[in-house]
């Protein structure tokens, strides 16, 4: 097997890379003068199994064309397989028609992966589950709940621990960690207003006392993140964290999530941390790695890759 990497998140491709021991493949992916990108692989990948490691993240066109120009090189270079890697699936909050004459875009950059050359995809935490559905190939959506879990258990463990979903459509994820934590879970009842702004309305649940623990796959403004927090915080929770798998976090998130009573948001490595997000105090990531690794060498030797979900 070999692994490319492209420019979206570097760090987390030479982590997985070293979990593996095996090199980055020798590849250029550079621009020209008018931002049109350029790749050039310097090696032979005739017959190889290839894994492509690239987040669609901010900027998400130009990653999402890098990906697209490393998947069709690597096709005219004869790879045997290759599989997208993508830590953090962009678009994927388009899975549906949101009003008359809408896209569905994550449906039509499912259609670009594949007709670049994308034999397989490797995801983490979709954001809507029927989105690997949109593939005529095979897509293993991996989850950070067994991450969580132990990162948990190990900060956390001795408290009396409530897991809250902050919006109606995530109460299957956070139901599924609180099974895993044995333990009780809240939902927050919420109006949006319009986009990326929202109104929390009530909280259902007892979370009095209790130390909560906020759970969800994106924290894109951080806005609905931050109002579920302070209402939980007024129900008179001990304590706030979160546990979110993707940090977008555009514009001022990271000033209001320092702001919130969050006292600590964890996240994943699965879109490179900012200055901002390094920086600060209540923010910090945990690395996905090892399970990307380790789903890597389960589909290079035609293995379960569910038994990573335990």
């Amino acid at each position: 097997m070999k692994i490319v990497a492209c420019n979206s998140n570097l760090p987390l491709a030479k982590a997985v890379a070293a979990e593996l021991s095996l090199p980055l493949c020798n590849v250029t992916v550079r621009r020209f003068a008018d931002m049109e990108v350029f790749v050039e692989i310097h090696e032979n990948v005739r017959g190889e199994d290839v894994f492509v490691i690239q987040s669609t993240c901010t900027p998400t066109n130009d990653n999402l064309m890098e990906l697209l120009i490393m998947l069709d090189a690597l096709r005219r270079g004869s790879a045997r397989r290759i599989t997208a890697v993508i830590p953090y699936f962009g678009y994927a909050r388009q899975d549906r028609k949101s009003g008359p004459r809408t896209p569905i875009s994550a449906k039509l950059v499912a259609n670009l992966l594949v007709e670049a050359g994308a034999n397989r995809v490797l995801t983490l935490d979709l954001h809507a589950m029927q989105i690997q559905g949109f593939f005529d190939i095979p897509v293993d959506n991996l989850y950070a709940a067994p991450l969580f879990t132990r990162d948990i258990l190990s900060r956390y463990g001795d408290r009396d621990l409530m897991i809250v979903s902050p919006d109606v459509g995530g109460v299957v994820r956070a139901r599924q960690l609180a099974q895993r934590l044995n333990t009780d879970l809240a939902i927050i009842d919420k109006r949006r207003e319009r986009a990326g702004v929202s109104e929390v309305m009530n909280v259902i649940g007892d979370v009095r006392g209790r130390h909560c623990l906020l759970v969800d796959d994106i924290v894109d403004s951080g806005g609905s993140l931050c109002n579920a927090a302070q209402a939980i915080a007024n129900n008179g929770a001990a304590s706030v964290g979160a546990y979110v798998t993707h940090g977008v976090l555009t514009g001022q998130a990271v000033e209001r999530v320092a702001n919130s009573p969050i006292e600590m948001l964890t996240l994943t490595d699965s879109i490179m941390a900012t200055e901002s997000v390094t920086a600060a105090k209540n923010i910090r990531q945990v690395t996905i790695s090892n399970l990307l690794a380790q789903a890597m060498r389960a589909v290079a030797d035609e293995s379960s890759v569910s038994s990573l979900f335990d």
